[in-house]
């Protein structure tokens, strides 16, 4: 681990934490911050700052972090702008290990904004102390309990890293990720980026071990060959995803207020994205439903089957994959015979991919496809539907897709179970064994898009 990466994880991995700006008042941010890091489930200590108060929900407040006898590892700021350069100077002179910068009001808003952040900026790199923000949420890293953001819920454990110039983009991404399923090993609100970087948070996401999956929302570049490397580099090990915000004039304005970057032109960064070997996507939910299934599933070659027991599905599913460029092989003879010898399939549809099983299918014309198809060589991932019949066996569909899942290790299987009350338990079952479903066939075939190497 180099020098800088050493100095972050002073951040990411404190073992004691000052929160300057700790307020007893519900729902302000200093009461925020206390409460998340007090529920985390860590030995950390945990002290409160604010010279206007005597405790902060049970903690001894103290007047300043210079009262503070023992080290502080991180501190978090969350006071006026105005009064932030003078903070940042205390931390400095009490030798923290990082800072983390909450407050707004510096480059996003011109003017005497820019000339604050640079003075701040000026002294922590004198000091040599590593600082994110300011105008920023904060970060999560799961791996150790740490939420150092004023968020209203802490996210299930798990190994998407998501870095993010919009704080309030993340409290919403942890809001949903908490009824769709999927968990986070970090969560990364960097905002004006004064000091520690894109690219710094990119080599940590490299090094660390529980980050499988890297997606970005992306406002403006300060470093794009810097950026450009780094993302190179770790595209051949891990799958970054991202999204470009500003992509119009009007979004380009709307940048340059929001986090003081420079958009730029939109077109750079497509060539980027493509130079770089990231996935770039349109939507917050896109980003999320690929990220899940890459975070869930293996990678593979393209040639994917499709099974489903509604036509229609099928003709949409096959628009959706050869406009993504996504190859479906056809059967092969065994598959075929395979199919057409056994006294359950429907004869006139055992020819094709994707492979219509009709509507009145059991879960033993699920069980008989989902093998011949995943048996047959350069058929390397599938995608199931099922749409909900009288007949349909939800709950023995899905774990008839588990067992195929566990027997199939190396190919992927993403699954598109429409509907919802009926439907619930058996998606339920999918995905507690990491089996992503989704309700909407177009992101059923982004998902996939995903997965191909």
């Amino acid at each position: 681990m180099n020098n800088k990466l050493k100095k972050l994880n002073k951040i990411f991995n404190p073992k004691s934490v000052a929160i300057i700006g700790a307020n007893s008042k519900p729902k302000t941010v200093g009461w925020g911050l206390v409460k998340n890091l007090l529920d985390g489930k860590s030995k950390r200590k945990i002290f409160a700052v604010n010279p206007y108060a005597k405790n902060v929900l049970g903690l001894k407040c103290f007047s300043s972090i210079k009262d503070i006898e023992e080290m502080v590892d991180l501190a978090i700021i969350a006071v006026p702008a105005k009064i932030v350069f003078n903070v940042v100077q205390e931390c400095c002179r009490a030798k923290v290990g990082g800072i983390i910068v909450v407050s707004a009001g510096f480059s996003e808003i011109g003017g005497n904004g820019i000339i604050l952040e640079k003075k701040i900026q000026n002294i922590v790199r004198e000091a040599k102390i590593p600082l994110i923000g300011p105008n920023c949420l904060g970060i999560i890293n799961t791996g150790n309990s740490l939420n150092a953001t004023f968020a209203p819920e802490t996210p299930n454990s798990g190994n998407i890293s998501f870095i993010s110039q919009s704080g309030a983009l993340i409290d919403s991404i942890i809001d949903e990720s908490l009824t769709e399923n999927y968990g986070f090993s970090d969560l990364i609100s960097y905002g004006n980026e004064a000091d520690v970087s894109l690219v710094d948070f990119l080599e940590w996401e490299e090094k660390n071990e529980r980050t499988k999956v890297i997606a970005l929302y992306l406002e403006g570049l300060k470093n794009g060959k810097d950026v450009l490397k780094i993302l190179k580099r770790i595209s051949n090990k891990k799958p970054i995803l991202a999204i470009k915000a500003g992509k119009t004039k009007s979004g380009e304005k709307t940048v340059s207020s929001h986090t003081g970057s420079l958009a730029g032109n939109y077109q750079v960064y497509q060539a980027l994205f493509k130079q770089a070997g990231v996935i770039e996507v349109d939507t917050v939910q896109d980003l999320f439903a690929m990220a899940k299934a890459l975070s869930w599933q293996p990678r593979c070659k393209n040639g994917i089957g499709i099974i489903t027991n509604g036509g229609g599905c099928g003709v949409l599913l096959a628009d959706y994959c050869e406009s993504l460029g996504i190859k479906m092989p056809k059967l092969n003879k065994k598959t075929i015979k395979k199919l057409e010898t056994s006294n359950i399939m429907h004869i006139a549809q055992a020819e094709r991919n994707p492979l219509d099983i009709i509507g009145d299918a059991l879960s033993n014309r699920y069980s008989l496809s989902i093998e011949s198809l995943l048996e047959q060589p350069n058929i390397n991932g599938l995608i199931i539907v099922q749409t909900l019949q009288i007949m349909t066996e939800t709950e023995k569909n899905a774990k008839i897709i588990i067992e195929a899942k566990n027997k199939f290790k190396g190919k992927p299987i993403i699954t598109a179970f429409l509907g919802g009350r009926i439907t619930k338990k058996g998606i339920e079952l999918l995905e507690n064994n990491k089996i992503p479903n989704y309700k909407d066939l177009k992101t059923a075939a982004l998902a996939m898009k995903a997965l191909l190497k």
